[in-house]
């Protein structure tokens, strides 16, 4: 069997070369675990096991990667999909018709309403939502309403639930709450002022519907690895009991968050690494540097162009992350960063640069969740530094409509610089930050190697925006595939199709490193199998 090269991980099986002696294997073989869940070939007139048989026509991919993901909260998303909406009206529009479609929600005044995906930034006049526009509904106004922002660092809520967390505080550390000119609250908060919101924690039934949603797209889609990016006390005890129970059809690697008003946790928390036979690890702790772009959050240099009078802000100070970070580094876990604007980039790699020193870097793998926008003597600095950039491409065409108008001419030519990362020699993994982008892989894929939108559009044109910072077809698998299993530290049993390794696969209705770019959104998943086994489809 092929051992790939790794650096082509996709491929027709008449392209298959027994790597042994050179010779083409047959026209239809066979792929199979043998001795657990392992990888190894037969004669497909001759199987000594149930093997999946794959014909000529059919392509043989390694198991898909999704590198940052919120696995809950996309299951969540799913309840009122906001992001449809065109405007604010619409959007309410979506939470009435949920409300008067579930008669316990519409008799239970006192239960929240949750929806997520709304973004003010494709709205006429880009304006932040306000409660009186939910209170002008007389069905909606009577309930409890928290509605998330598409990238997930604003909330939007009515005035039922601003009374009753009044009066509110004059300002938030980390955290803004969107006043009018008389300072009085509109009904969005952003980043830590989310948190002023006391919303009820999921039940256990709310939970088991939102993972049996996601799981279930996500497998249909060729994902077997997810990398959950933020486990709260809830969320992981909910996964580790899944766990035990033998009920994971996909790999969960997991983040759990930090609250630096608790107490350090590394040294008394053992990571788990492993369980359920390699389907579930929690050995990596997730920091919030600063906000996101699309609210207004991410931590800037200079001024926005759109809004001079802010630079964003950090959601933690450096001082902080200069104590706990080498505190995580030393008790072995990985620390992963969020940090999306050039500043909070810098401000990361400055603390890292510190911790790391005399540390073996190969066995702490430190991240950065999302690297949006990084100067250039950064992005040297992150490969020095052997720091990982967690990137999401298909948050590139997303942004694109704004991102200009927001940074200015030059600045967004830093936003999303992928080529640049890699020429620079930093190691990059790929994601979609779903819910905030779609889950499905050859989205994250697509975007990656073409920077269009799903219709094939861009805002500079037919070959993408900014061009010249798109990842070669092989790039974008490797970040997908490999390059994710180095990031949690699984590389040597997953993310290639080597015998040996555990039969992680998908087979495709086309082969994506071949086919015109705009059929690769068109390629189905036909089966997906975990340790050799389907868990989605059948030949």
């Amino acid at each position: 069997m092929s051992d790939l090269r790794q650096r082509s991980p996709s491929f027709g099986k008449a392209d298959l070369k027994n790597e042994r002696n050179g010779i083409d294997l047959p026209h239809t073989y066979a792929l199979c675990s043998k001795d657990g869940p392992n990888i190894y070939t037969v004669d497909p007139a001759k199987p000594q096991v149930d093997c999946i048989t794959i014909q000529g026509s059919e392509i043989l991919s390694i198991g898909s990667f999704d590198s940052h993901a919120h696995m809950l909260e996309y299951g969540a998303s799913l309840q009122i999909p906001l992001e449809s909406a065109k405007t604010e009206i619409a959007a309410v529009a979506s939470v009435r018709q949920y409300i008067l479609s579930d008669s316990d929600i519409r008799n239970n005044k006192d239960k929240f309403v949750e929806g997520w995906g709304w973004d003010h930034t494709r709205w006429p006049g880009q304006e932040f939502p306000t409660a009186a526009t939910l209170d002008a509904d007389p069905v909606v106004r009577e309930h409890n309403i928290v509605l998330q922002s598409k990238d997930g660092h604003a909330i939007w809520v009515n005035s039922k639930v601003l009374d009753a967390i009044s009066p509110l505080p004059d300002s938030v550390e980390g955290g803004v709450i969107v006043r009018d000119a008389a300072g009085n609250p509109t009904g969005c908060l952003l980043d830590n002022a989310q948190y002023l919101v006391p919303v009820p924690p999921p039940t256990q039934r709310d939970l088991e519907k939102r993972f049996n949603s996601v799981v279930h797209y996500a497998v249909s889609h060729g994902l077997t690895s997810v990398h959950d990016a933020g486990f709260d006390p809830k969320s992981l005890e909910f996964f580790k009991n899944l766990a035990a129970a033998g009920k994971l059809s996909l790999r969960i690697y997991g983040m759990t968050y930090f609250n630096e008003s608790a107490e350090y946790w590394g040294d008394k928390v053992k990571p788990i690494i492993g369980a359920a036979n390699g389907r579930f690890t929690a050995r990596s702790v997730k920091i919030f540097a600063d906000g996101a772009l699309r609210s207004g959050g991410s931590a800037l240099f200079e001024p926005y162009t759109d809004n001079p009078e802010t630079r964003g802000f950090m959601r933690i100070e450096p001082e902080v992350m200069n104590s706990f970070i080498p505190r995580f580094l030393k008790d072995g876990w990985q620390v992963n960063v969020h940090a999306i604007g050039d500043r909070a980039n810098a401000l990361v790699l400055d603390v890292f640069e510190s911790a790391l020193k005399g540390m073996d870097v190969a066995a702490l793998r430190p991240r950065i969740e999302h690297a949006q926008m990084i100067r250039h003597v950064d992005m040297a600095r992150m490969a020095r530094l052997n720091v990982i950039a967690s990137i999401q491409p298909t948050h590139a065409p997303s942004d694109m409509y704004f991102a200009e108008d927001r940074l200015g001419p030059e600045r967004v030519k830093l936003l999303y610089a992928f080529r640049s990362i890699v020429d620079y020699g930093a190691r990059i993994t790929l994601g979609s930050d779903a819910p905030v982008e779609t889950l499905n892989p050859m989205n994250g894929f697509f975007a990656a190697v073409t920077r269009l939108a799903p219709d094939g559009t861009s805002v500079h044109g037919p070959d993408g925006w900014f061009p010249e910072q798109r990842l070669s077809r092989e790039e974008a698998l490797k970040g997908m595939t490999i390059d994710a299993a180095y990031a949690s530290f699984t590389e040597s049993t997953l993310g290639s199709l080597t015998p040996g390794k555990r039969a992680d696969y998908a087979v495709l209705s086309k082969n994506i490193m071949t086919v015109p770019a705009m059929e690769i959104l068109d390629t189905e998943v036909l089966v997906t199998a975990l340790d050799g086994r389907p868990v989605y489809g059948g030949l």
